[in-house]
């Protein structure tokens, strides 16, 4: 009720006037957010008009997401409600970069079919920090080129360029990319597969091979095979042998089929593929099918 002769609210009157609960009203008082204007002699509690207007302020601001602690700080003029905002602004972006996160993680153990042991570890992987996240691509990036001296530049460039670096605020396809690409790079069988394809890379290079004759080869591999199956050239016809000719030159068919045979192999590609989902890149093309026609035409004509 009202008190009639000081034009004080009880606390049930103030409820009604707000439309919080008494329980609520008394809880934030006990707190020191919101200090009775009076008491009557019965120590009930009193409010004035500034305590209603005291009391939509401290509604206002915890439902912007503000503790108590920081609601007495600005009510007690000890920081201001831009300062407050500002910090809560930051905290929130945390809030939702984790909740992005979580979303794509139960996203991926959906879209598996996960059960609780690949569900753990996929959660664990997605909210690895950004440090821990460098030191497995770094890791990956040390044993496959370990020792490996001579390994085509254009080559160690183009991985450590394309090394994955999730965002601070990742989308779900690039968070379930960085968890599939997390798996492959730990695999010991993939790293053992990507050494070899830069051995045979690095093999028989020596000082004087150009920077850029990997690019080059990989363009005109490219360009002839591409005319090649445009002119309906099948792999081990003479047209075909003519076509290597043009490529390799006098180079051993059989190293050559090795060697694009460890490069083109599916993991790789699907690899290259997860570099550009977490990089937030355009699909690069993989030229699977020029690669396939060339790997077709060494393997019916090895020694031509």
């Amino acid at each position: 009720m009202i008190d009639d002769r000081t034009g004080l609210l009880t606390i049930g009157e103030l409820a009604r006037v707000t439309g919080l609960t008494v329980r609520t009203i008394r809880y934030w008082s006990d707190e020191g957010a919101l200090p009775p204007a009076d008491r009557t002699a019965g120590g009930y509690r009193l409010y004035d008009a500034a305590c209603v207007a005291r009391l939509e302020l401290i509604r206002t601001l915890r439902e912007l997401g503000l503790g108590l602690a920081d609601v007495r700080r600005v009510l007690a003029g000890e920081t201001t409600v831009a300062q407050v905002a500002a910090a809560h602004v930051v905290a929130l972006d945390a809030q939702i970069r984790g909740l992005k996160v979580t979303r794509a993680v139960l996203s991926t153990v959906a879209k598996r079919g996960s059960g609780a042991e690949e569900m753990t570890l996929v959660n664990r992987l997605a909210r690895l920090s950004a440090a821990e996240r460098r030191r497995i691509v770094e890791d990956f990036m040390a044993e496959v080129f370990e020792g490996i001296d001579m390994a085509d530049p254009d080559i160690r460039r183009r991985l450590r360029f394309a090394a994955a670096h999730l965002p601070d605020d990742p989308t779900p396809e690039q968070v379930d990319a960085w968890v599939e690409l997390a798996e492959l790079i730990q695999d010991p069988g993939f790293r053992a597969q990507m050494r070899q394809m830069i051995e045979f890379n690095a093999a028989d290079r020596g000082p004087d091979v150009p920077p850029g004759s990997s690019l080059w080869f990989m363009s005109r591999l490219v360009s002839l095979a591409t005319q090649a199956r445009r002119r309906g050239i099948a792999p081990g016809t003479p047209e075909a042998d003519e076509v290597l000719r043009d490529l390799i030159g006098g180079t051993d068919r059989a190293v050559v089929l090795e060697r694009l045979t460890a490069a083109s192999h599916g993991r790789v590609a699907r690899y290259r593929e997860l570099q550009a989902i977490v990089n937030g890149l355009d699909a690069q093309p993989t030229y699977d099918e020029e690669f396939a026609w060339v790997v077709a035409a060494l393997g019916a004509r090895p020694a031509s």
